[in-house]
Formats: structure tokens, sequence, C-alpha cells
């Protein structure tokens, strides 16, 4: 089988499974994502290894999911007190702010006294490059996550769209609420792959000029320009279609973050690779390569819509 024919192959099967894990949203997306920025992680840390580090990969994966975790707070957190309360315990509980933190602060700190025994390599290759996978990785999948979960009652404004009248406790209003959440996510990585479609087959057709040539030769500023627009329109046509309450200048700003970041992130990933002499970050998806390969544009562009939708559209 040819490598188009495994990409088509890959892709008729992981599309609509990706689809109804957005749309599902709760704990089964956690689970996806989760386990797809672990999968990532340990690409990263094989990425490292290539380049004579030895980073401490199953601390970094369990400190990973715990990073990811701080992204499921609300849901995480109800069901916890919830136990504690049904076994006679009450204990304060850490925002999602404090919670990440901490597990940051404690993260590293363990990581630095693990690097103490250890006595493999570079420590300070083994260490930082133990952490960048986690920020890189885990902590960029995780606010995809938090994005998803910004759709939910006591998150989500629902009275600047459903009026000051509106019944806080609305099965179907929040119902709908949260379809927005599924909507958004899917509208992002559609957004993603579309600006990339339409970047290498413009840059196939008319590229001229060198985008990156030291990181990535066969993309072109052509290309670029093009997937930028794409984007812009997919974010509106998104828009229109299931995004009711974006604007339509939101929607031009979210089309941008995917332009640019999403853009940036596939070259950053491209010199990773480059540096460390490797083709792809695995052979795990047929005709994709890794994981890291297939979401290095979502790694840059789900941090700045998350801070953008969370902290300045729904603040």
């Amino acid at each position: 089988m040819n490598n188009f024919a495994q990409r088509v192959g890959t892709a008729a099967v992981a599309i609509p499974v990706v689809v109804l894990l957005c749309l599902t949203g709760g704990v089964w997306f956690f689970l996806f994502i989760a386990a797809a920025s672990a999968l990532a992680l340990r690409e990263f840390y094989l990425i490292a290894g290539a380049k004579g580090a030895r980073p401490q990969v199953w601390t970094g994966i369990l400190a990973g999911f715990f990073v990811n975790l701080c992204f499921f707070h609300a849901r995480f957190s109800s069901a916890l007190i919830g136990w504690l309360h049904d076994n006679g315990w009450s204990t304060p509980f850490p925002s999602q702010t404090q919670m990440l933190v901490i597990g940051l602060v404690v993260v590293v700190m363990v990581l630095a006294i693990v690097e103490l025994f250890r006595n493999d390599g570079s420590a300070v290759l083994n260490i930082t490059s133990t952490v960048t996978g986690i920020m890189y990785v885990s902590l960029f999948f995780g606010t995809f996550i938090g994005l998803r979960e910004v759709f939910v009652q006591g998150d989500f404004p629902a009275h600047r769209y459903f009026g000051p009248g509106a019944a806080a406790s609305a099965p179907a209003m929040w119902g709908e609420v949260y379809r927005w959440g599924g909507y958004t996510v899917i509208s992002v990585l559609s957004t993603i792959w579309i600006c990339d479609t339409a970047a290498q087959l413009t840059g196939m057709a008319i590229g001229r000029h060198k985008l990156f040539p030291r990181v990535s030769p066969n993309k072109s500023w052509e290309g670029a320009v093009a997937g930028f627009i794409f984007a812009i329109l997919s974010a509106l046509a998104a828009r229109a279609l299931v995004l009711d309450y974006l604007g339509t200048g939101d929607a031009i700003v979210l089309g941008c973050i995917v332009g640019t970041a999403g853009q940036m992130g596939d070259l950053f990933e491209s010199a990773l690779k480059r540096d460390a002499g490797v083709k792809d970050s695995s052979n795990l998806l047929p005709g994709h390569g890794g994981v890291l390969d297939r979401f290095d544009s979502l790694l840059f562009v789900a941090p700045l819509a998350y801070i953008y939708i969370d902290y300045i559209l729904l603040s």
C-alpha cells in the first residue's frame, strides 16, 4: 500500500472517531487527549534521545497526565470532593490555577531529586528535555481539554447569550452550550487541517519562494499565505454554520491564530526532527507518522485559542 492510500485509510478511520469524541466531551474527550498527549510526549522524548538526552520518560508521562488533569478541574474536583464528602471527609480543594502551579512545582522538584540518583548521561540535558516535553506537549495539549471544558455551567457566561432571565439550570440551554464546546474544538481541528492542506497544495502548484529552507525545504511563502487565508475563511464558515456564540471579528481572530501559530507549530516540530536527524516522530499512524507529527500545529494553536476564548471572549 502506497503512502497516499495509507493516509486516506488512517484518516477514514480516525476522523469519525475524533469527531464523535469531540462532540461527546466529558471524560471520553479527556481520556482521548490525555492518551494522545502521552504518546506525543513519548515521541518527543525519543527525539530528545536521538540528541543524547536521557529524559525521565515514565516520570514525565505521569507528570504530563497530571497537567492534563488540571484542565479537567471542574469535573475532577466535583467528583473527588463528592467522594470525600460521602466518606465523611471535608477538605479544601485548590483552584485550577493553584492545582497547576502546585503540580508543576512538585514535578520539577521530583525530577531533580530523581536525577540525583540516576547517573545516566548529562543531568542538564536529562532534566531540561524532560521538563520541556511536559511544557511543550502536556501543557499545550491540556489547554485543548480546557477549551472543551469552558462550555460548562459555572464557567460559560450564559446570560450574555440567553438573556439575564435564562434559567441557570435549564438542561436544554446548557446542552446547547456544551454542544458549542464540541463544535469549537472540531472547528479548530478542521481549520488546522484545511490550512495545512491549502498550504501544501498551493505550495506544490505555485510555490517559488522558500519559507524556511533550513527547517522545511518544501514549504513556501505562497503556501503559507494560502494557508493563512483559508484558515480565516474556514473559521468564518464555522462561525456561520455552528458557532453561534462567535462574532465575525472573533472568528477572524481564531482564523489568524490557526493561520500563524498553526504553521509555526508545524515548522517548530520540523526543526526538532531535522536537528535530531529523524523523518517522523514515530510510525504509529500509517501514512501520517506519529501523534506529534499529526498534532504539531494544534500544540501551538490550542493555548492561544484557549486563552482568547476563555480569558478574553468569555471573561
